[in-house]
């Protein structure tokens, strides 16, 4: 009997822990526009300074 209590536990409860802790993450991993505007600069700044470097030096 006991078993038969953990599965439906497992097979009802389950599901549930899993959309909250999923819907958790999503929420604490949100970032503000500031952040994503930082984030998109960097990242311009980057690729101008590889494709300076890549640049075949003439003498």
């Amino acid at each position: 009997m006991f078993g038969d209590g953990l599965w439906s536990f497992v097979v009802i409860a389950g599901p549930i822990i899993l959309v909250a802790a999923l819907l958790f993450a999503m929420l604490r991993n949100r970032r503000t526009p500031r952040q994503e505007a930082r984030t998109e600069q960097a990242t311009r700044e980057l690729y101008k300074q590889q494709s300076a470097e890549d640049r075949p030096r003439t003498p």
